[in-house]
């Protein structure tokens, strides 16, 4: 687990989020953690352990997704020497490396039908038994499971077991996507920038203009904090400089003029047709035709820029225009100076 991530926000879902971990916490029970990809369902297993009293005792984590199934039973029960192919060894498991303390199972839904069913038993009696051997380890676990699936349509569909979500859900903990968290958004990036700025030995903080802060807020964020923190990141380092407030945000890393174009049902001649040109932002609402152009090719430029990452000789290309039709072009927008 990143041990320097903190929980940091103020909007209603998130508190209470929190607060019913905190809750569930002191109780010796099982608690499902249900969340999207990068919500901090890793932060919220900690802090089930930090407040519970096992917290002198290990924090195990076991990725299950992270495992082929082949392997995924040994690494949760350990095994015996000669139990199969390449066991030269015994080997304890995830169990008994977590005896006293918790085993946080992330990605549960991953697990096999076996391996449900020797979890099912090691929850139920709190006791395993490694691979190639039928003697019983009796173990004291708490389990904290965290997944991004629907676990009772699963249960539906039987690919997952009944009886083993009944043991597991004594509390359920859901933890709410970034995109309901509106105003945890900027105080995010604004924490996230603020340690960015601390590594690069920035002499202070600039925070965000309003165009980086405008493409913050309304992004969908569907990869939630983890996703947040990268772009935000990757905008501080890239800033060159730093006594500015930060104003270019790049959502999309894999967003480049030399990117492999996206599959097309388009023929190779409409292809050609289309792909120097950049796509058009959307037109203003005005009652002013004028000043609706002048806006409108202004944000056609600056759609290009960056896409272009700013070479100017790109954009142009991209446009249809000269170096110097370009060059006059943001000129006239006080694009460049």
């Amino acid at each position: 687990m990143d041990r320097e991530n903190q929980f940091v926000g103020e909007s209603g879902a998130f508190l209470d989020a929190v607060e019913q971990a905190s809750r569930a916490a002191p109780l010796d029970r099982p608690v499902l953690v249900i969340g999207e990809r990068g919500t901090g369902k890793e932060l919220i297993a900690e802090r089930l352990h930090r407040l519970s009293r096992r917290w002198d005792g290990p924090l195990i984590t076991l990725n299950c997704a992270a495992l082929p199934e082949t392997l995924i039973e040994a690494e949760l029960f350990g095994h015996e020497a000669g139990a199969f192919t390449g066991a030269t060894r015994a080997r304890a498991g995830a169990f008994e490396e977590a005896d006293g303390g918790t085993l946080f199972l992330d990605e549960l839904a991953t697990l096999s039908a076996a391996a449900q069913e020797r979890l099912l038993r090691a929850v139920e009696y709190g006791e395993v038994s490694r691979i190639g051997s039928n003697t019983p380890i009796n173990v004291d676990v708490r389990i904290v499971a965290a997944t991004n699936e629907n676990l009772p349509a699963l249960v539906d569909r039987e690919q997952f077991r009944a009886d083993l979500l009944d043991r597991l859900s004594f509390e359920v903990i859901t933890l709410p996507p970034l995109r309901v968290r509106e105003r945890d958004i900027l105080i995010l990036a604004d924490y996230f920038g603020r340690r960015m700025a601390v590594e690069l030995d920035w002499p202070g903080w600039p925070g965000f203009g309003d165009r980086a802060t405008d493409a913050l807020e309304a992004h969908d964020w569907p990869g939630n904090v983890r996703e947040l923190r990268n772009v935000v990141e990757r905008a501080v380092y890239r800033w060159d400089a730093p006594n500015d407030p930060i104003d270019r945000i790049q959502l999309d890393p894999f967003d480049s003029p030399w990117a492999f174009p996206e599959p097309s049902a388009k023929s190779d001649e409409q292809q050609e047709e289309t792909s120097g040109s950049a796509p058009a932002p959307a037109a203003p609402v005005t009652d002013d035709f004028k000043s609706a152009v002048e806006e409108y090719e202004k944000r056609l430029l600056e759609t290009a820029l960056e896409r272009a990452r700013f070479n100017q000789r790109q954009t142009a290309k991209a446009l249809g225009l000269t170096y110097d039709q370009l060059r006059h072009a943001l000129k006239r927008h006080e694009l460049i100076g």
